[in-house]
């Protein structure tokens, strides 16, 4: 029975998550880019300078600043799929793939920059008179109360497609990998004797006790609610992606003479067309569906987290929040590819994400594989601390905050479960349900797009004003 249920996620997110996703993410985020007069490329200084900016308004309706905002959005999309997915896009797609997924962090910044501004001007409150941000207060405030069915649809997607299913799963795999062997798994006494209690093999056993942990460790920081997760997001991102940069470029330098190969390789293998036109849009979807994977441009997570900004200056928000593309997609993602392009071997058979990036990293890094961990260790809890937040906001929406409540432990749970489910089974749920929070966000984001633009429009032509006032 479960089988099936697996193998009906895997094809239905095969159907869903390959044309009609790419058309979805990647052709409107193409339509926002050019709409917008190339928001992403022309207003990125303007977006760094408001890092360094402290406005007005920070001191407005919210819980968080609009940095922490940030923090905590790139701490939920810069996960194991930073890492595994980009694998698992090399291995599916071969160099091409990368390419692509430059392209939907450069179309996704323009999406998320208009997330971000919708997520202010469409702010919302939950039934305890608490600030909440969200695709289903932008659609019910944006649209029109009539339109709220899109939002409760939103919303219930957005319980399952937060339920950090991938980086569970594949943090698992990884220590499974690197600290067990098949022979001292069977050969352990404490695993045979739980095991045979609940009808699980050694294997099974380790990675139910692990997922306990996981969630054990989750648990005591998602409980303390946003400003504790956003507390620990300020720390714990700095420190991973200064630690994964170091290693990279140490690969980087004792293997300089394959980097012009590696960038050779993206750009040809992106635009081959002698296995037909076919095999050129399959790359390209593979790409484009592991970065919205990666960095949720579109999905709506992020207008979630900056909704709940002090900031009131939407135009602001935008600028801020279009910066997480640029550091998942942009940064992070290319820092792995490079890596297992030079070191690593992507002709394997079957979805093997961490498998192929652990390899990698054993064989051109000292202890690659421990430091490894200890990235993968980060960025997965990172990413459920955020996406927990993410979930509750939903189940809030659409249960009220008493009710809602109860979700955190739905999502702790979900973590023990995805520790044991098969990969393709996890890779698949999380691209499926990533589909469908897309629909209801980008729906909306494009309906919206208008207001968007004339309000950006204002924003610079104030401040350009001002400037030349004070010259």
């Amino acid at each position: 029975m479960l089988d099936k249920i697996g193998q009906f996620i895997i094809d239905t997110a095969e159907v869903l998550c390959g044309y009609p996703l790419f058309f979805l993410l990647i052709g409107g985020g193409l339509y926002l880019f050019v709409s917008s007069g190339a928001v992403s490329l022309r207003r990125l200084p303007a977006a760094v300078r408001e890092l360094r900016t402290k406005p007005d308004g920070d001191a407005g309706n919210g819980q968080i600043s609009s940095v922490q905002a940030l923090v905590s959005v790139v701490a939920a999309t810069i996960g194991v799929g930073n890492i595994a997915g980009v694998a698992i896009a090399l291995v599916m797609g071969g160099p091409g793939a990368i390419f692509w997924m430059w392209v939907s962090a450069l179309v996704g910044m323009s999406t998320k920059y208009h997330e971000g501004v919708l997520a202010i001007m469409h702010k919302g409150r939950d039934d305890q008179g608490r600030p909440q941000g969200g695709p289903m207060h932008i659609i019910v405030q944006g649209l029109g109360p009539k339109w709220s069915p899109l939002a409760k649809f939103f919303a219930v997607a957005g319980m399952f497609g937060t339920l950090s299913i991938m980086n569970s799963n594949q943090l698992t795999e990884a220590f499974l990998a690197t600290f067990t062997t098949p022979e001292g798994l069977e050969s352990s006494a404490f695993l045979s004797s739980i095991g045979g209690f609940i009808n699980f093999d050694n294997t099974a056993t380790f990675r139910l006790l692990f997922g306990v942990a996981v969630a054990v460790i989750v648990g005591v920081v998602v409980v303390g609610g946003i400003q504790r997760i956003a507390n620990v997001a300020t720390i714990l991102v700095p420190f991973m992606v200064g630690l994964y940069f170091f290693m990279v470029m140490f690969i980087i330098v004792t293997h300089i003479e394959g980097v012009p190969g590696v960038f050779k390789s993206i750009f040809t293998e992106a635009f081959n067309l002698r296995a037909g036109f076919g095999a050129f849009a399959g790359i390209a979807i593979i790409g484009a569906r592991r970065a919205a994977l990666v960095n949720d441009a579109g999905i709506g997570t992020a207008s979630i987290m900056h909704g709940a900004s002090r900031n009131n200056n939407p135009v602001r928000e935008g600028l801020i929040a279009m910066l997480g593309p640029s550091i998942d997609s942009g940064l992070v993602c290319t820092l792995s590819a490079i890596a297992i392009l030079l070191c690593g071997d992507i002709n394997v058979s079957g979805v093997k994400g961490l498998e192929v990036a652990t390899r990698t990293f054993a064989s051109a890094v000292p202890a690659g594989d421990i430091l490894l961990i200890c990235v993968i260790v980060c960025f997965a809890l990172s990413s459920m601390f955020s996406t927990s937040f993410y979930g509750t906001t939903c189940a809030n929406y659409l249960f009220g905050c008493r009710r809602g409540r109860f979700y955190i432990w739905v999502f702790l749970v979900s973590l023990v479960v995805a520790a044991v489910v098969p990969i393709e089974t996890a890779v698949a749920a999380c691209d499926l349900s990533y589909a469908l929070m897309a629909i209801p966000t980008m729906t909306a984001v494009l309906a919206l797009s208008p207001k968007v633009r004339r309000i950006t429009s204002d924003y610079f032509k104030t401040k350009t004003r001002i400037q030349t006032q004070n010259s």
